[in-house]
């Protein structure tokens, strides 16, 4: 029994109570952070999955929207090139439409010039053919019978008017 009666045993032993006692609550304490700690961190951890999985989702549905808007674009550009070529096609008829218009107007300009020109030589040729014919007739012609040709037209006027 020696170790009972000896105080630095008793020092020792009431060393250790207290260090165990005051461990215990600074154990629990210590624990009690450390698992708060522990669980903030697993929130955080979740947190930032969840915003992954969301930016992954966000991501995923621009790159659909723009391959939408791709597949759009590219429906836009190949009824434009449509409407395009349907408009050259259009404009080419209507260019050939006027051409031939023009043609046609060209022509019939020239045949109406091409009358004219006919009708005023036929007047001419009329106009020199009555002017030798009248002269013929004035050099040949007796005055009697001048004045009996006079009469006779004079008669015919009333019959060739009508």
């Amino acid at each position: 029994m020696s170790e009972l009666s000896n105080p630095e045993f008793w020092v020792a032993l009431a060393f250790v109570l207290v260090v165990i006692l005051a461990f215990r609550p600074a154990a629990r304490s210590i624990t009690a952070t450390l698992d708060a700690r522990a669980a903030k961190i697993r929130a955080q951890i979740e947190e930032a999955r969840k915003l992954r999985e969301d930016a992954q989702a966000l991501l995923a549905e621009y790159q659909k929207k723009q391959r939408d808007a791709m597949a759009e674009a590219e429906k836009i550009i190949a009824q434009a090139r449509a409407e395009a070529a349907r408009l050259k096609i259009d404009a080419e008829k209507d260019l050939e439409n006027a051409i031939a218009r023009r043609k046609q107007q060209a022509l019939e300009r020239i045949a109406q010039t091409e009358a004219q020109a006919v009708a005023a030589v036929r007047n001419t040729a009329v106009e020199v053919a009555m002017a030798a014919a009248e002269k013929l007739i004035v050099s040949s012609l007796d005055p009697a019978k001048k004045a009996a040709l006079a009469d006779k037209a004079i008669a015919e006027l009333p019959a060739r008017m009508n």
